[in-house]
């Protein structure tokens, strides 16, 4: 055991400047390759991160500018609609006027015509009566008047 003992110590003591020169390189290796991959990589990750959240808080701001725009094209819209709606009833009221005028005016016309068909009416029946009155003292007087042949 002794010998196993002293054996095993052989190869520690051996195994240490073994030991040491990998922990040299490991150290060696960390500043000069690990630590620049490293940071390298760090500033890479933060640039396709930095790249991505820009490209993130883009399409917010285009989200909010296309909401934005549709809020503005809606009141044009509604503002188109009333004021279309406001032309119609200013034109639908401008019509119903004309149509009034227009009765009034053929109501007045339709009166006169009435007046006037009274008044031809009145003279007619003003000749009726002159005519048939006429008539009446012919047909007594031819009546009355004695015949010539029974005389």
């Amino acid at each position: 055991m002794e010998a196993t003992l002293q054996a095993l110590g052989n190869i520690l003591l051996k195994a240490v400047p073994t030991l040491v020169l990998v922990l040299l390189l490991h150290f060696y290796l960390k500043k000069i390759f690990f630590t620049p991959l490293e940071k390298l990589l760090r500033r890479r990750y933060e640039a396709t991160e930095g790249a991505r959240r820009r490209a993130m808080e883009s399409i917010e701001e285009a989200d909010a500018k296309a909401a934005e725009y549709e809020a503005a094209l809606r009141g044009a819209r509604a503002e188109i609609y009333s004021d279309q709606e406001a032309a119609r009833k200013q034109w639908r009221e401008g019509q119903e006027l004309a149509v009034k005028e227009a009765r009034t005016r053929a109501a007045a016309e339709v009166d006169k015509a009435k007046a006037g068909l009274a008044a031809e009416a009145g003279q007619a029946r003003t000749w009726l009566e002159g005519e048939s009155q006429r008539l009446a003292e012919r047909i007594a007087g031819t009546i009355l008047r004695p015949r010539r042949s029974e005389v």
